[in-house]
């Protein structure tokens, strides 16, 4: 008889977590595991191309659910969000926990780290208190081997009771075993014992206080003494994911609530506060993990990290750490702006090619003008302009960033950066989605998912935008090439890339700054404490980096751009075309804005581009050329020369050039980006607020530097 809606609560699993179902006879597979334990891996060997993402009903942490078919049986692989525990400090380990214990998964495969595998029990011990249906996946075998480390996995299999299987998931060697082993898990063929941590006896018998009658309320459904624990300790997301799958309030239950004041009360006479009752939980789970450890993990060479940390001696130093970071930043832009102008050129002159088609199609269509103008001219350059200039050195930065991150890189980063971040009341993982916004600020904002702390999350979203995204290089670049590097003849790229890098510098330093006063301020609070690891350097996968970050990142944020620049582009074509007078809409704006434009250091065209390039910072440029050239629709010039010619003649300086690229540093975010905070807080508040605070900084810091300039005659 196959497995059915009844006897597996997949109605339930389908109804709650989204789970996408073909058959009821589908056998469900969760897959749990720390970060950095090649997880991700795992999935995407297993599932190939049949995989999708989206995000879990009423959250914003990422749901990737894929299938394979094995022995004429399909199975859903959901993969979980990477997590060191499930006592839900965060989203992330809320969603993990409840689907495991609320979703009735088939089975759950649980990834680890054969290179440190004591650490990764302690999220196995957490999980078969939750579920017997447990299968151990030892993956990294391979560099486990290679730093003479021996697993005993029989062993191993032994003291956890539940089947466990070696692999080495980038060669697909174990795979297949890992595959039949799910099947009889799922099935029931293989029955499995799982360990019992035995904690404090203190603990023990509060537990046994509520046990019994918290089983009588969940029916069983559950593991009671893992419920009673958690409820002892006062989880109280749980308490509300149990209320939502049982249908009834537990809160409301007059007895259960008497049990628990005894059993707390048990723990204040034995002498442990409740506050104090995680710690102790944790430090059971810990001290069972190092048990195992000790009796299954044999390492015959002592020394077989000390490349990795004579390696980390240098790139964590705090001589060398910042100074090797700088410099690797401006490796990477450096190759993806050079690396970018052929492809970006070539896809400007294929898509205007295009254009000129068009243009031919709809004079032989017989369209009128007007209507060319608005789709071709206005929308479709607009759309042109964003993903020549845009795509490729995304296309580039990304899969630099993500080989950056499959090294083992990044979180040397986030550790250099840390101490800064902790001055500014902020969180030290804050430092990556503050790299991931050179990429892209709508990605950034994204990243800010791995933040526990919903306030320290706000604050890196809010600030993200300070650090120039790919879309704001251009204008930075051609400006500190056109007006501070010209003078410096043959050291002029020298001395633009310097300019770029001191730019950037100086975005981080806001950064800090900002998100020192936004935590005194409307986001008021402590820092809170992470445990950052330090992964062991790995050889990247290039391939499998390439498609990742392409697909995953780049496309993604790409399809975001292009969404909001098309009906930007009919806008700027209104006002461009659209007379009052003698003059179009967008000069009437513009001569509106001059006198508070003149302020900081800009003119009301800089700032009407700045307006109108709301939905992607690449067509601020030929948005402002346009507007000088009093044109109708975008357009660029064909050299550097020319457009410094042109901004000379309107009146430009070095003092301009230097406030236009500080105002392009501290803006408002882009239309994506905007878009992206409001997805991701689900608040038009705080949406609001990231569009405020960057703008008023841009505003105050142009003021003071063009009246400085002034004061002190230097224009």
């Amino acid at each position: 008889m196959g497995l059915t809606n009844q006897s597996t609560g997949t109605g339930a699993l389908k109804e709650m977590f989204q789970v996408d179902f073909e058959s009821p006879d589908d056998i469900v597979v969760a897959l749990a595991g720390n970060p950095n334990t090649g997880k991700s891996t795992v999935f995407n060997s297993l599932t190939g191309l049949n995989q999708h993402t989206g995000n879990w009903p009423g959250k914003t942490v990422t749901n990737a659910q894929g299938k394979y078919n094995h022995h004429n049986k399909r199975h859903i692989l959901v993969d979980l969000p990477g997590t060191y525990s499930l006592l839900a400090s965060s989203v992330e380990e809320q969603v993990a926990r409840d689907f495991i214990c609320f979703g009735n998964p088939h089975a759950t495969v649980v990834v680890t780290d054969a290179t440190c595998l004591e650490r990764n029990l302690n999220l196995v011990l957490q999980i078969i208190e939750i579920t017997d249906k447990v299968v151990v996946c030892v993956n990294l075998m391979d560099e486990a081997k290679r730093k003479s480390i021996n697993i005993d996995l029989k062993k191993l299999s032994k003291l956890l009771g539940v089947p466990v299987v070696g692999t080495t998931a980038r060669n697909g060697e174990g795979l297949e075993l890992l595959k039949d082993t799910v099947s009889k898990v799922a099935s029931g063929e293989i029955k499995t014992n799982p360990r019992k941590i035995n904690y404090d006896e203190i603990i023990e018998e509060s537990i046994k206080k509520v046990d019994s009658d918290i089983n009588k309320l969940i029916d069983n459904k559950f593991n009671s003494k893992w419920v009673s624990l958690r409820l002892i300790d006062g989880d109280l997301p749980l308490l509300e994911s149990m209320n939502e799958y049982l249908d009834s309030d537990l809160t409301k239950n007059e007895l259960l609530n008497k049990k628990l004041k005894i059993a707390r009360d048990k723990l204040k006479d034995d002498g442990l506060k409740i506050e104090d009752l995680r710690d102790r939980i944790v430090s059971n789970i810990i001290k069972t993990a190092e048990d195992i450890g000790k009796d299954v993990v044999r390492v015959e060479n002592k020394s077989h990290n000390q490349l990795d940390r004579k390696i980390d001696s240098i790139l964590t130093s705090r001589i060398f750490g910042i100074p090797i970071m700088i410099v690797l930043l401006g490796i990477v832009f450096w190759i993806t702006i050079e690396g970018a102008n052929v492809p970006s050129s070539m896809l400007a002159n294929g898509l205007f090619w295009i254009e000129g088609q068009l243009t031919e199609l709809f004079g032989w269509l017989g369209t009128p003008e007007w209507v060319h103008s608005i789709l071709i001219l206005g929308m479709y350059r607009t759309l042109a302009w964003v993903i020549s200039v845009m795509l490729p050195p995304m296309a580039i930065f990304f899969p630099l960033f993500t080989l950056l991150e499959d090294l083992g890189y990044l979180p040397r980063v986030a550790f250099n950066l840390d101490y800064y971040f902790k001055k500014a009341c902020a969180h030290g993982k804050q430092a990556l989605t503050m790299c991931m916004g050179f990429g892209c600020n709508a990605a950034g904002i994204i990243s800010c998912r791995i933040i526990d702390s919903p306030r320290e999350r706000l604050i890196a979203i809010i600030t993200n935008n300070f650090v120039p995204c790919n879309g704001r290089f251009p204008t930075l670049i051609a400006l500190a090439s056109i007006f501070i590097a010209s003078a410096a003849g043959a050291f002029s790229s020298i001395v633009a890339t310097l300019t770029i890098l001191a730019t950037i510098v100086l975005g981080v330093m806001i950064t800090l700054f900002i998100s020192r006063i936004l935590s005194k301020t409307i986001l008021k609070g402590l820092p809170s404490s992470f445990t950052l690891e330090l992964p062991p350097y790995r050889k990247p996968q290039i391939g499998r980096v390439i498609v990742r970050s392409i697909f995953d990142r780049t496309l993604f944020v790409l399809g975001r751009a292009v969404a909001i620049a098309a009906p930007a582009g009919l806008v700027i074509w209104f006002m461009a075309n659209i007379t009052v007078g003698n003059a179009s809409i967008l000069t009437h704006c513009a001569q509106f804005l001059d006198p508070f434009a003149n302020l900081l250091g800009l003119d009301g065209y800089i700032m009407m581009a700045f307006i109108l390039g709301m939905p992607a910072n690449e067509i601020v440029i030929p948005i402002l050329i346009m507007s000088y050239m009093a044109k109708g629709s975008i357009l660029e010039l064909d050299n550097l020369a020319e457009m410094k010619q042109l901004f000379i003649d309107n009146g430009w300086t070095w003092l301009t050039a230097v406030c236009t690229m500080l105002f392009s540093l501290n803006h408002w975010p882009c239309g994506t980006t905007l878009w992206t905070i409001r997805k991701e807080t689900q608040s038009w508040k705080w949406t609001w607020i990231s569009l405020l605070v960057p703008t008023i900084t841009g505003i105050v810091v142009c003021f003071i530097v063009a009246q400085g300039a002034h004061l002190l005659g230097l224009v």
